[in-house]
């Protein structure tokens, strides 16, 4: 089943080995069945060519997964959805802040507050009764590009800042956490410096426990751009509108409806960001 010596183009330039197994793993995260998740992996291990890139790899496992389970194959395209609240990045700070809904704090985002030094504005504030957070948003347009040390060097320094602050989120209260987010991954010089200045960093695939992909899986809270039933114009439509959640055009079609939808192509998109949400 596998071939061997087959090099493949990383998003970032760099080449590697076809890994079968990482391809297969990564299927698995999309829910799709096991017979299914093999028989992809296996065909586009077949058809791929030296030097491919894991753009067109990812791209053709899509296509083959949205053939046959549409929501599996939006689970999949995860990672570059989140790409796809761009390019300003406000769709993005939006969306971290519906995560944190979800987590049971009240959020605010896009907020100038006043530190020791110097005044900050803020992507997204978060508090509920044991804690006050504040997160600076970093998000890229390409997936291979990361957060690197100067950002996490710029965000220590400005919540270094706000620290000896006093600020009324819930009642008047200091600063408890300050977290740095990445819609993509963090350079190792970065990760190596938030470990050491106790900066709390997330993004994908960082930390192994509690990053980017695993806080939207666990809350169910899918961004509008993985949907396989609307095409780009659509999306962006949606998001200029304000909604960025798969589960807001589940819940309600007047979106749908507001940006020009038939009722056929409705029930599709509302359909599929069901199964989704599951």
């Amino acid at each position: 089943m596998f071939r061997q010596g087959i090099l493949i183009t990383k998003a970032n330039g760099k080449v590697e080995p076809f890994d079968y197994r990482k391809l297969e793993k990564s299927l698995k995260k999309s829910g799709a069945s096991l017979p299914l998740v093999q028989k992809i992996a296996a065909k586009v291990e077949q058809e791929i060519h030296e030097g491919a890139s894991t753009s067109l790899i990812y791209q053709r496992a899509h296509r083959l997964l949205s053939e046959t389970e549409k929501h599996s194959a939006a689970r999949y395209s995860l990672r570059r959805a989140l790409l796809g609240l761009g390019p300003t990045g406000f769709p993005f700070e939006k969306f971290v802040g519906k995560i944190f809904k979800a987590k049971g704090f009240q959020v605010l985002n896009d907020q100038i507050v006043k530190g020791n030094c110097a005044e900050h504005e803020i992507d997204v504030i978060a508090w509920n009764e044991k804690k006050l957070l504040m997160a600076e948003l970093k998000f890229h347009n390409q997936i291979g590009e990361k957060t690197d040390l100067k950002v996490a060097l710029y965000v220590k320094a400005r919540f270094d800042d706000l620290l000896e602050q006093y600020f009324d989120y819930g009642r008047r209260r200091q600063l408890d956490e300050g977290w740095l987010i990445t819609n993509t991954k963090f350079s190792q010089s970065a990760i190596s410096y938030g470990l050491c200045a106790k900066v709390a960093m997330i993004g994908w695939s960082y930390p192994v426990k509690g990053n980017l992909q695993e806080l939207i899986e666990s809350t169910h809270l899918h961004p509008i751009t993985c949907l396989t039933t609307l095409g780009i114009s659509e999306k962006q439509n949606l998001l200029q509108n304000g909604v960025v959640l798969c589960q807001e055009v589940k819940a309600d079609a007047g979106p749908l409806k507001f940006i020009g939808l038939n009722d056929e192509k409705i029930k599709m998109v509302r359909d599929e960001a069901t199964l989704l949400c599951e």
